[in-house]
Formats: structure tokens, sequence, C-alpha cells
């Protein structure tokens, strides 16, 4: 695992927690949404280039 992988990964969590603590909040659905997607996307790419799916 390289230095970028882990940004995404933990940019991908902390925007999770972002996801649970808006919903708590109860935000708009849109802006929970927005985030949510955010957080799949850094996820996804983190975990795509562990596996060099992704260069």
């Amino acid at each position: 695992m390289n230095g970028l992988n882990t940004v995404l990964i933990v940019l991908g969590l902390f925007l999770a927690g972002g996801v649970y603590s808006f919903q708590k909040q109860k935000m708009p659905k849109s802006v929970i949404v927005l985030l949510a997607l955010g957080s799949g996307m850094c996820l996804a790419a983190g975990i795509l280039r562990i596996q060099g799916l992704w260069a």
C-alpha cells in the first residue's frame, strides 16, 4: 500500500463518518447523498489502487 491508497481510503472513511453525522443532524437528503457518493468514490479508488486495477 502506498501513500495515495492510504489517503483515498482515509478520506473515504472520513466522508462516511460525515454522512452518518449529517444524517443524525437531519441535514437535507441531497447533501447526504452527495457526501455518500464522494465517500464511495474515494473508497473505491483506494481499493482499486491496492488491487492494481487502476494505476
